[in-house]
């Protein structure tokens, strides 16, 4: 089986999104639409829950938002003026339904419906204490950690249970939970992932994105801050800061290929930051060559700013097809190698006999760079120059992305010179750290702005599930509780 959807290129894979909705009358219709403006963040599974003021109604399946929520039965199935939805790609746990969210359980205190985006990074460490204390778990996701957290805590109120639950984990998340008492919506202390709110109508709209507010009519309000915790009833919302105050550290590639170009994160545009990049690699990786062509459809914006920075023309030489399954069967090798041109081809009466310099986001194995440049050689072009609007990934994500392990990092395993040589460019070069900042206008001091952990290796919490041991089989922790 060869897959050929974009999710499955060689690409850092985004976690999840997330979307919720107080105050609004069909609130599980108004949160498919979100989510669909969100599907790029997670395509493996989706999932809706509601509350009608007395019952709780989820509808959760695996695949797309489309074909899932767009059907009348389905969104008739979730009433009530109160919804949360996601959409997941899965960076722990298995692919399977009990994994897909929102989560849901009964608690003392009532229906407890929880969407997060990120990753607890000493989950498997709270999993085993959990359930040597008798937690029974019903799906191998970390998100559920936090349920047991909540359900054990000894605090009285809600509220303060669901805050001594977040005190004890560490790693990266923002989350909606829904209560018979309103929504919660808030994110990590280091604000590494993304979190916004707005508003329709009087509504009260949470979700990953700004993208996600517009496609919904709504208006956007302001992001919610790292650390903050946003209590909703009905349309009324009030604030509090539960945690030590710390330095923001919100994850760098948001804007290097996460987000969609047409968002808005930490008040700047993505698709001008990532233009901003693309003129900083031009200065400082200059090539004499004909044309810059963009690595659809990521690389867009870095090639624009690539090409208006050196005076080199922009050319779509690359032309991906929008209209390729998620899957396409095949008998043999050769088939199968010939399947990236399912969805990327050569614009080749564009291409022969030119110097080009090919722009994408990132290189994480390396393999559909080394496709990309063989296809660009076999239209003719003349020298292949490879240029990448990140700085080298060396690093692995423990805070929701899903990245190969570090031995599979082309940049770990290799230097720039090895690095070109796989690829068989004429020349490879990625953008600097610094220069990354300055088109985020930063500086990277002694306490950088952003998370770039996946370049530099500067975690910026503990990860006590990793530091500890070995990864761990998540199934061998269902095991333990039987043995």
């Amino acid at each position: 089986m060869l897959t050929t959807n974009p999710f499955d290129d060689d690409k850092l894979r985004e976690e999840c999104g997330i979307f919720g909705v107080s105050g609004a009358t069909g609130a599980a219709a108004l949160t498919a639409l979100g989510l669909h403006a969100l599907q790029h963040r997670g395509q493996e599974a989706a999932g809706i829950t509601s509350f009608d003021g007395a019952l709780f109604h989820t509808h959760r399946a695996m695949g797309h938002v489309a074909g899932n929520f767009d059907r009348d039965d389905v969104i008739r199935g979730l009433p009530g003026e109160v919804a949360c939805g996601h959409v997941r790609y899965s960076t722990t746990g298995e692919t399977a339904l009990r994994n897909v969210q929102p989560l849901y359980a009964d608690l003392s205190t009532g229906g407890f419906a929880i969407a997060h985006n990120g990753n607890i990074s000493n989950a498997m460490k709270l999993r085993r204490e959990l359930v040597r204390r008798g937690s029974i778990f019903q799906s191998t996701s970390d998100t559920e950690t936090i349920i047991h957290l909540v359900a054990t805590s000894n605090y009285r109120t809600l509220l303060d249970r669901f805050i001594d639950a977040l005190k004890q984990v560490e790693g990266a998340y923002s989350l909606i939970v829904m209560t018979p008492e309103g929504m919660i919506a808030c994110r990590d202390p280091l604000g590494i992932r993304p979190l916004v709110m707005g508003r329709l109508d009087g509504s009260v709209i949470f979700a990953s994105e700004t993208v996600a507010l517009d496609v919904c009519g709504a208006t956007f309000e302001r992001a919610v801050e790292p650390g903050e915790l946003v209590i909703v009833q009905g349309t009324e919302i009030r604030s509090i800061h539960p945690f030590q105050s710390v330095s923001p550290r919100p994850c760098i590639f948001e804007w290097v290929y996460f987000s969609r170009p047409d968002s808005i994160a930490g008040d700047q545009s993505v698709y001008s930051v990532r233009k901003e990049i693309g003129a900083q690699l031009a200065i400082e990786t200059p090539v004499d060559a004909d044309l810059v062509i963009p690595v659809p459809d990521s690389g867009v914006p870095a090639a624009i700013g690539y090409a208006q920075q050196s005076g080199i023309p922009f050319e779509l030489g690359i032309i991906r097809s929008h209209y390729v399954g998620r899957t396409f069967i095949q008998p043999g090798d050769k088939v199968r190698h010939l399947g990236v041109k399912l969805k990327h081809n050569a614009n080749r009466a564009l291409i022969q006999g030119k110097r080009i310099i090919l722009v994408d986001d990132s290189i994480v194995r390396g393999t559909t760079s080394l496709k990309i440049v063989q296809m660009m050689r076999e239209a003719g072009a003349a020298e292949v120059h490879m240029r990448i609007a990140s700085p080298p990934t060396r690093h692995s994500c423990f805070y929701g992305v899903d990245t190969p392990e570090r031995a599979k990092l082309l940049a770990a395993k290799l230097d720039l010179g090895g690095m070109t040589d796989f690829i068989h460019a004429d020349s490879l070069s990625f953008v600097s750290i610094e220069g990354l900042y300055k088109a985020l206008n930063a500086a990277r001091g002694d306490t950088p702005s952003y998370c770039d952990a996946c370049f530099t290796g500067d975690y910026p919490t503990t990860l006590t599930d990793h530091d500890e041991s070995a990864p761990v089989d998540q199934f061998q922790l269902l095991a333990e509780r039987v043995a």
